[in-house]
């Protein structure tokens, strides 16, 4: 999809401003969350980049992705080390796999105010359907983006599912890229 095939209309958006770590921090404390922003001395640009830079295992790296199904945002919060598979989403939705698609870098910082990479689960423009894959909650504590490219958000996988009600399914594959 090409910058002429956007389908967020700019003035729709909410605020269309730019969002960072202070303003999910904002988010965390109105709404007494348990979660942890944490500031690394690098930007974290892959998964393992990511878990080196906290001291972990790449598994509780988490990733939230924004898919477009048919005309709607979705976001989906997985394992960074796995591929979300669109045809299990289009199966989900009960859909055609073309009409699943990877939201593009521009639509996503206008979707959820974050950049690609620094995407959190939660604390967007907009409160946006979520799906969850099952192997997220395979450990009690994920690092999720954080809002900028050197910082992560410590989080339990179930306060995650309690703030965006997301629903919980198998939606990955080994992706040995990350």
């Amino acid at each position: 999809m090409n910058a002429s095939d956007s389908k967020v209309d700019v003035n729709q958006t909410r605020r269309g401003r730019i969002l960072n770590p202070a303003d999910l921090q904002a988010y965390i404390d109105r709404h007494e969350l348990q979660a942890r922003l944490v500031v690394l001395p690098v930007p974290t640009p892959t998964v393992e980049a990511a878990a080196k830079a906290v001291g972990i295992g790449p598994a509780q790296i988490i990733k939230s992705l924004l898919f477009w199904i048919k005309s709607e945002p979705i976001l989906v919060v997985a394992r960074g080390l796995f591929r979300v598979d669109p045809r299990l989403l289009a199966r989900h939705f009960r859909v055609g796999r073309k009409q699943v698609k990877l939201v593009g870098a521009g639509d996503v910082l206008q979707i959820s105010g974050y950049p690609i990479g620094a995407v959190p689960p939660f604390g967007h423009h907009t409160t946006l359907k979520t799906l969850m894959d099952a192997g997220v909650l395979q450990d009690q504590e994920v690092y999720a983006g954080g809002g900028a490219m050197n910082y992560l958000m410590r989080v339990s996988p179930e306060e995650i599912l309690r703030v965006t009600g997301a629903t919980v399914l198998e939606l990955q594959t080994l992706d040995s890229t990350g």
